[in-house]
């Protein structure tokens, strides 16, 4: 038989824990999802703050379910609320197209030269594509890329452990201002073209993949 060749994306880890959410959302709060969204917009609230505001006070619900229930239902953009992982992956390659339209598409093999590099580091590389940005994940993000104006592609790096020690980097590594932040991603590379995506680009989007370590589970 023959292989089942790769998705060109991967699910993005926000969907499993949508997922988990949902199906715990009735034993919770003594409703599912269809019921609380129904109650929402029954109450024709005029925005999603005060969908979450009438839930924690009519309802008692706590922060994290009255956020998520009000999102859910004034939500424009599903991309980081779905739960339903072959709607995600139908939508991926659409999130990448509308990044790199009109002027920004010369920036397209760019983002195709990073995505092959990053796919190269290991089988455990998640390509998950958002509606801005596209985030490489492995335990956590580790990098991620943005065609951030019509002429540059920033590629985001998680570094924080360097950081963190004190290490010297490279001035090509642009601070993103993101440790202090506590961001994931700490610094940048500015591209321009593909051809940047050299071997110093490759060895650190290396470097920030081995930093991502996944935990091993206890026994």
């Amino acid at each position: 038989m023959a292989r089942k060749p790769k998705a060109m994306f991967d699910v993005h880890p926000s969907v499993a824990i949508v997922q988990e959410w949902v199906a715990g959302l009735k034993d919770k709060t003594g409703r599912s999802l269809e019921q609380w969204l129904a109650s929402i917009r029954r109450e024709k609230h005029k925005d999603e703050k005060a969908a979450r505001a009438w839930l924690v006070s009519k309802h008692g619900l706590g922060t994290y379910n009255a956020l998520w229930l009000a999102q859910r239902a004034f939500a424009k953009d599903m991309s980081l609320m779905d739960d339903d992982p072959e709607r995600y992956l139908s939508l991926a390659p659409k999130y990448v197209d509308e990044q790199y339209e009109g002027k920004r598409g010369a920036l397209r093999p760019i983002f195709e030269r990073v995505v092959k590099a990053g796919r190269s580091l290991g089988k455990d590389v998640k390509v998950c594509p958002c509606k801005t940005i596209v985030p490489l994940y492995r335990e956590h993000v580790f990098a991620q890329i943005k065609p951030t104006t019509n002429t540059r592609v920033d590629l985001g790096l998680a570094l924080g452990a360097l950081v963190k020690k004190g290490t010297t980097l490279p001035e090509q590594l642009i601070d993103t201002g993101g440790f202090e932040k506590k961001d994931r991603i700490t610094h940048r590379v500015a591209l321009t073209s593909p051809e940047q995506v050299d071997e110093f680009v490759e060895r650190w989007l290396k470097k920030a993949y081995d930093l991502d370590v996944p935990r091993v589970s206890a026994r």
